[in-house]
């Protein structure tokens, strides 16, 4: 286990110490920031709701239960649970705080897990268009940027990753199925 917190912390070093490249360090800040993304997710409601117009809502249920599911795991329980520091409050880590720590704990990271549900979960909706791998690009730039910030552990945005892939794969799984049954229910009532 002492091996495996040495690694990461040295990965940690690597991404988040050295000298700051400006263009880079600014971002990056502006890749993690929520309020950067809110134009991309106006442009998926809206293509959802014009796309999809007789499942829009039910889509639109599974976006959002697979956000709130995320979250709640990531931050009310495992979070509680654990109680890792963020590496920016390591006093002997030396990590360079870029932005705000703030005093949540960090293991594992909300950013990785929220996004990388949302992708997953929208990887497989979009399943006819071939750029959609780069949903999972985009979710591991946020991710990264919480490294590079100072304010995750690379092992909080693996775990982050991984949970939130799952969570996303359930909950689409879910919505898929009970779209089918809505589905099949709305043929049944238009044949009688």
């Amino acid at each position: 286990m002492e091996y495996i917190i040495e690694l990461d912390q040295l990965i940690f070093q690597l991404i988040n110490g050295g000298d700051d490249i400006p263009f880079i360090t600014h971002l990056l800040i502006i890749c993690r920031n929520k309020l950067t993304w809110v134009p991309f997710y106006i442009f998926i409601l809206s293509y959802i709701i014009i796309k999809f117009r007789s499942r829009k809502w039910i889509i639109i249920l599974g976006l959002l239960s697979t956000v709130l599911i995320s979250d709640t795991t990531s931050s009310k329980l495992i979070k509680k649970a654990v109680e890792r520091e963020r590496p920016c409050q390591v006093d002997n880590l030396n990590a360079k705080s870029r932005i705000h720590c703030g005093q949540g704990y960090s293991f594992p990271s909300s950013h990785a897990t929220n996004h990388f549900g949302i992708a997953m979960f929208l990887f497989l909706l979009f399943s006819i268009f071939s750029y959609r791998y780069l949903l999972f690009f985009w979710a591991g730039l946020i991710s990264v940027s919480q490294v590079y910030v100072g304010v995750h552990y690379p092992s909080d945005i693996l775990a982050g990753a991984l949970l939130g892939l799952l969570i996303g794969f359930i909950c689409y799984k879910l919505f898929d199925r009970f779209a089918f049954y809505f589905n099949k229910q709305e043929t049944n009532i238009n044949v009688i």
